[in-house]
């Protein structure tokens, strides 16, 4: 397990490698650069002309005048020897001021909906092969089967909608307007806890139907293998029986997926965000590459790839503890 987790860790760090490499060309391909755009916002229509020196003075002074590869290297080394992600342009501050609220905001939207995707598919799946072709499950799968069909954007509507028009009252927004600009404490974080639930929920709704249906084909398959009916003719009871052999093999879809959860979470939230006003980091990210802000763009980037390439790791690891075959392989 070990070597399997070391192995998995390397693959990790060369992924993140290539991946600042790819993040720091996709900051360098638009045209033009933040001195360019800065001097044609503050002398635009002042009838003061503009010229190439005075351009080539402003890269100087943001650090633009340097070669590519000087920027990549001074970037990334900062990032890793001090967690620092650079200067941002527009807002003559530090990345890390500009991300860091935002960041922890997005990641607690992230895994809340995770937990809460997990712990409804995962035992409503089970009971519904155990229920197989009954009336509960046929429900489920009507259920399972409009959560796919309908867009997490549209019932963000429809909640907000519902909220404003039948309780007098708004479910958009991270936090009550008391809390919005007070100092963190334990009241703010409760109330920040308290409105996850409509966006984990919007942004569930379509993961959860889809993994109710991974696990409850996984569990028909395995209930219907020789090891269980062999369990089953040796007097096992039947709930040790589920959990110990079908149940636990049915997870192993699911767990194998967490990185592709995290990335549709992270693809769904920022049209979801713009409908709830939630402070994520998307609108950022969209702002950043309009102003040509690059160090923030690129530190967003990198920062929700990461979190994508993490839980990949910890999907890779868990399956593994999970499914002994797994490590086999893998060594």
């Amino acid at each position: 397990m070990l070597i399997f987790t070391l192995q998995r860790l390397i693959g990790m760090a060369v992924t993140m490698v290539l991946v600042s490499i790819m993040v720091f060309a996709l900051m360098e391909l638009p045209p033009g650069d933040y001195a360019e755009r800065y001097a044609f916002r503050k002398f635009s229509g002042t009838g003061t002309s503009i010229t190439e020196s005075d351009v080539e003075s402003l890269r100087i002074k943001f650090g633009l005048d340097r070669p590519p590869w000087e920027r990549y290297l001074a970037w990334i080394g900062g990032i890793v020897l001090e967690g620092d992600f650079g200067q941002s342009f527009a807002y003559e501050t530090s990345v890390n001021n500009v991300v860091g609220e935002r960041l922890w905001l997005t990641l607690a939207i992230l895994y809340s909906t995770l937990i809460l995707t997990y712990l409804l598919a995962l035992p409503i799946g089970i009971y519904a092969a155990i229920r197989c072709h009954s009336m509960v499950d046929y429900s489920l799968t009507i259920v399972s089967y409009l959560g796919l069909a309908l867009p997490n954007f549209l019932l963000a509507l429809i909640l907000l909608y519902v909220s404003v028009t039948a309780f007098d009252t708004s479910v958009g927004g991270l936090f009550s307007p008391v809390y919005a600009e007070a100092p963190w404490s334990f009241a703010k974080a409760l109330d920040l806890i308290q409105h996850l639930i409509v966006p984990a929920v919007v942004l569930a709704w379509s993961a959860t139907a889809l993994q109710l249906q991974t696990v409850r084909a996984t569990m028909l398959d395995e209930l219907n293998k020789l090891s269980v009916t062999a369990a089953r003719a040796r007097g096992l009871p039947e709930w040790k029986l589920l959990l110990k052999y079908p149940a636990r093999l049915a997870v192993n879809p699911v767990v194998s997926t967490i990185g592709f959860d995290a990335n549709r979470i992270f693809s769904e939230l920022p049209i979801v965000a713009l409908v709830l006003g939630l402070p994520e980091l998307g609108e950022l990210l969209l702002t950043s590459f309009l102003d040509l802000d690059m160090y923030v763009a690129g530190a967003i980037l990198l920062m929700l790839t990461f979190f994508i390439v993490l839980m990949n790791f910890v999907s890779d690891v868990a399956l593994a503890a999970l499914d002994p075959r797994i490590k086999l392989q893998g060594g």
